[in-house]
């Protein structure tokens, strides 16, 4: 397989990206960082034929607790977590695309949701408790280290994972959710110091009530799918500050015209169904747990993430216009994660990335993982 030469990227701002020269010294780097990286991506990996790569499903004992667990192609690990509402049959386009270009994908229903374990209590939804789970799952199948790949929640608690055991995770992609490391205060006493307890969407998603208010999941499910994606109208779309606005909202009928035309109708029944056997509680309970992750780990405030990383985001989801107003500045963002390759905006996308431009994912993702010096 011939070397491979990293596209340079741009963001939104007009602040060139990380030159194509230095985006390879930087990979290199990570080698001499004590990562565990040795070899150039190019012999990490090879391109498998297409359609060779069945998925396999399994249930894993992890702790004593059972996890419900996707598998497809062999080659260095890649492990996707994903978020809330979701389940591990999220990532199926992007497990294929990585398992024809020569990894072994692997996906997990989080904790709390689908097939997995699912304690009622929120104490056990802290990211040291998923980071168990995820180094728990490498043990089982005897897989030293893995690149994560995460997106919504799955992004923040892969991105704890990779802080906690940068042994076990040598690289990250998070989508959605960009890296913050843990500061002076939690993230929800920081919103209410700012006056938006009654305004920004977690709020209420704690609620002691929130399962019950929410839903059934044959309507929360298509909601949540639509207006958190660029399909919505703009004026209409997800705003998480705005109530009136909420993720909650029925989607529009057939008879509107607006369907979801990026959501495979497979994946949505598939999640419905999850959540009309699991409920919402699980899901909820990050939420609730993050005040918990924050007071367990004092001793990773203001630590950066040195692993090779890339952030890819949708413009036109409301949650990153929330978190990152006019777009992310790679300078600030190496700031705490200095192995940060790019932060790839993708235009007319919102929330649900892996859905909405599943084939312009898939091929960034697929170009991260060969630039990677190989595990």
């Amino acid at each position: 397989m011939p070397s491979y030469r990293p596209p340079c990227h741009f963001p939104p701002d007009g602040t060139p990206g990380l030159p194509c020269a230095s985006r390879r010294r930087l990979l290199h780097m990570g080698a001499a960082s004590g990562l565990g990286l040795v070899l150039p991506g190019a012999f990490a990996a090879g391109p498998q034929p297409a359609g060779g790569w069945p998925v396999r499903r399994a249930d894993i004992q992890v702790n004593g607790q059972s996890f419900h667990v996707l598998e497809q192609g062999e080659g260095p690990a890649v492990m996707f977590c994903h978020g809330f509402p979701d389940t591990a049959d999220t990532w199926r386009s992007q497990m294929a695309a990585v398992a024809q270009a020569g990894y072994r994908a692997i996906a997990l229903d989080m904790r709390g949701y689908g097939n997995s374990y699912a304690p009622e209590d929120p104490a056990l939804y802290s990211a040291p408790h998923t980071a168990g789970d995820l180094v728990g799952i490498l043990d089982a199948r005897s897989i030293k280290q893995a690149v994560l790949v995460g997106h919504d929640w799955g992004a923040d608690h892969a991105q704890r994972a990779a802080l906690l055991r940068p042994d076990r995770f040598r690289a990250l992609v998070s989508i959605s959710i960009p890296y913050a490391p843990r500061g002076e205060r939690n993230t929800w006493d920081d919103l209410r110091a700012k006056g938006l307890a009654d305004r920004y969407y977690a709020f209420d998603m704690m609620q002691p009530d929130a399962e019950q208010r929410i839903a059934p999941p044959a309507t929360t499910i298509p909601g949540v799918l639509y207006w958190a994606s660029a399909s919505a109208p703009a004026a209409a779309r997800w705003d998480p500050l705005d109530p009136k606005r909420s993720l909650l909202r029925p989607a529009p009928g057939p008879e509107s015209g607006q369907l979801i035309g990026w959501a495979d109708p497979a994946y949505v029944r598939h999640t419905v169904a999850a959540f009309e056997r699991s409920g919402f509680r699980g899901g909820l309970n990050y939420y609730r747990s993050l005040p918990l992750t924050f007071d367990l780990m004092p001793a990773f405030k203001d630590m950066p993430l040195r692993q090779p990383s890339l952030y890819v985001w949708g413009a036109a989801d409301g949650l990153c216009q929330f978190l990152h107003p006019g777009g992310p500045k790679l300078a600030d963002m190496r700031k705490t994660q200095p192995g940060l390759v790019d932060a790839i905006r993708f235009d007319n996308v919102g929330h649900w990335v892996q859905h909405e431009a599943a084939a312009r994912l898939n091929t960034e993702l697929v170009r991260f993982l060969r630039a990677l010096p190989m595990a």
